[in-house]
């Protein structure tokens, strides 16, 4: 007599097909657990990134001028030099960093009577807490910090051009911080290519 093979599964195949399937689906219930967690960090950088673009904007849009724009010769220096082709007073001659002192300071982003008016003014600016250049605090985004740098940067000649001097180049570096320490930096270059240029 032939010997009828059982159908069906027993009880270690069920087990052993169980314990198979429940490491599967823990896997899967930890990838999706790691990517929701995540989920939140592109926003984050999204938002860094927007705040370093208008930062960064907002300081090439000034003036790049060899005296402070509230100078009487800030129209028609020729130089950061003293006197007739150039500022009236040293006060008044343009250096990276705000001005500290009366009559052209102490400068600040938001002042009334004495605003950043020129891009080296942005050298160390820093604040926590987003506002728009009105002063008005933006919802949401008070827990980044940003820092702006500005510094001189020389270029050489190439392809039969000029060289470009420090002093008629800036670079402008603008970091920004978010939550979950996610930073964003930025880079731009401002030229003095219209040196009278005035608001």
């Amino acid at each position: 007599m032939e010997r009828r093979r059982s159908l069906g599964l027993s009880l270690v195949e069920l087990i052993v097909f169980i314990v198979i399937v429940s490491v599967a689906v823990a896997g899967v219930l930890g990838v999706l657990n790691i990517s929701a967690r995540g989920s939140a960090d592109p926003m984050i950088q999204k938002q860094a990134l927007s705040i370093a673009e208008a930062v960064l904007e907002e300081v090439q849009l000034m003036p790049f001028t060899y005296c402070d724009p509230d100078d009487p010769q800030a129209a028609t220096a020729q130089s950061a030099a003293v006197g007739a082709t150039g500022c009236t007073a040293a006060a008044s001659v343009e250096a990276i960093g705000a001005e500290a002192t009366p009559p052209y300071g102490p400068e600040t982003r938001l002042g009334v009577t004495t605003p950043y008016d020129n891009v080296n003014d942005y050298n160390t600016f820093s604040m926590t807490g987003m506002t728009d250049i009105s002063g008005s605090p933006i919802t949401g985004l008070g827990a980044y910090t940003v820092v702006v740098g500005v510094a001189g940067q020389a270029f050489a000649a190439f392809g039969g051009g000029r060289a470009i001097p420090a002093a008629d180049s800036l670079l402008v570096t603008v970091t920004v911080t978010g939550p979950g320490n996610t930073t964003a930096t930025l880079h731009g270059y401002r030229v003095r290519y219209v040196p009278n240029a005035l608001p």
